[in-house]
């Protein structure tokens, strides 16, 4: 796709960056905040439990293996606001970017700082404020990083995330040779279709953040021999240690335990060490948390300085920075957006919660219009290409698809008022169809 005018992203990233990056913006806050809200509606058996977070990670498979095929067919640094434009015009792309840029993105990097403030105001308390606090300096610290280039980004990622991996194994470990508890008896618990509908909703919260990936394919080396390995060994990778925690935390707690402990890892590392285990479970939650932030702050970027190659009127956050190989510009508003989320969400005290409902109806309400998208190229397509193909078509992409309308419609219909808001922000969107396109589509 021809740029407008400037510098052009670089091809400076390999598989195993994308795949770290995978594994870095996923292994986050959810793993240690969605487990006890999975129980609460996965009735009392440990065995629909884990069944919901094998679902779970077999929809994650077959959504990556479809992004796969649209990122090795169309590297872009836009990723899904590239697919959609090309797939149903820029007049929807346009709407997904701004739902990106006020809804998704901003929420989801607000959704993790907070996480981390909240864990290092633990560690080292400062107030009222002072997970706010945190917050703030953590988005304004990663948006420095990442203005001044990819590769110093891209370094801060590997280091935290090679730390975090250690320490979630060495976590798992401890966990496995404790005793565990007593069993009990079980108790009834919400296993209505809303109920499991809400479980998925927050198992594939746990597992999202892989279809950032789209983002970095136009600065993949060789996309399209190398986006699948790279989204699907990041994706399984993912999968495996998160299975692992969670068989951890039945091991420890058991499901009653799990369900009924608001920082369900704090919990489960308190039984195992003490306060001692607590803070060293805190410590790492920081940790993983900055990794999911880092990882959303340079991905993110990318939607805006997409956004910007397309509207006249934000043609500003369109460029390319030569020196450093970043969208500068991009990254410094996406900042300004996410900070003003913090200072409402301190000031207001919307919890995590509020913010997953906030975000999940727009997010999956693309992400099955980008699972579609898959049918509109292969129509379109005359004979082969030479790019990875999604396996079993058509029914992979469809099955995929399925799974993003049982996620949208859950969180429409159960998930509170946090997820009107997310459309009404969105629906606030519709003046950007009457801007100008800087290209044609």
């Amino acid at each position: 796709m021809p740029e407008n005018g400037g510098a052009r992203p670089r091809a400076d990233l390999t598989p195993t960056d994308v795949a770290i990056m995978v594994v870095g913006i996923v292994l986050g806050i959810g793993i240690f905040k969605t487990p006890s809200l999975v129980a609460q509606y996965s009735g009392g058996d440990e065995a629909a439990f884990v069944s919901l977070w094998l679902l779970g990670g077999l929809i994650t498979v077959l959504g990556a293996l479809c992004y796969a095929e649209l990122g090795s067919a169309r590297p872009n640094a836009g990723g899904e606001y590239a697919f959609l434009r090309e797939a149903y015009g820029p007049r929807l792309a346009l709407m997904f970017g701004w739902a990106r840029c006020t809804v998704i993105q901003p929420g989801a990097i607000a959704a993790a700082a907070f996480v981390m403030g909240d864990y290092a105001e633990v560690l080292v308390p400062l107030g009222t404020y002072g997970p706010g606090v945190y917050a703030l300096a953590s988005i304004v610290l990663f948006t420095l990083v990442n203005c001044v280039g990819t590769g110093p980004g891209k370094t801060t990622q590997k280091v935290v995330e090679v730390v975090v991996v250690l320490a979630v194994i060495g976590i798992i470990v401890s966990a496995f040779v404790t005793r565990g508890p007593a069993p009990s008896p079980e108790t009834p618990h919400d296993t209505s279709p809303s109920g499991i509908g809400l479980a998925m909703m927050f198992v594939l919260l746990t597992y999202g953040g892989w279809n950032e990936a789209a983002y970095l394919s136009g600065e993949l080396q060789d996309a399209r021999r190398n986006m699948a390995r790279a989204l699907v060994v990041g994706v399984l990778i993912v999968i495996a240690v998160s299975l692992a925690i969670n068989f951890a935390y039945l091991h420890v707690l058991g499901l009653d335990g799990v369900r009924d402990s608001d920082a369900v890892g704090a919990a489960m590392m308190r039984a195992v060490a003490g306060d001692t285990g607590a803070t060293i479970m805190s410590v790492i939650v920081v940790l993983t948390t900055l990794t999911t932030l880092n990882g959303l702050i340079i991905t993110g970027s990318r939607s805006y300085y997409a956004l910007g190659r397309d509207i006249t009127a934000l043609r500003a956050i369109g460029t390319w920075k030569e020196r450093g190989s970043t969208p500068a510009n991009a990254l410094l508003l996406q900042g300004a957006v996410s900070a003003a989320l913090v200072a409402f969400g301190s000031a207001t005290r919307v919890g995590f919660r509020a913010m997953v409902s906030y975000t999940s109806p727009v997010f999956w309400f693309f992400m099955l219009l980008v699972a579609v998208s898959i049918h509109v190229f292969r129509k379109r397509e005359a004979g082969g290409r030479h790019h990875y193909r999604v396996p079993l078509y058509p029914v992979t992409p469809v099955l995929f698809a399925l799974s993003c309308l049982w996620v949208l419609c859950s969180s429409l219909f159960y998930a509170g008022w946090g997820s009107v808001l997310g459309v009404v922000v969105l629906l606030t969107g519709t003046p950007l169809l009457l801007l100008k396109p800087t290209r044609s589509s």
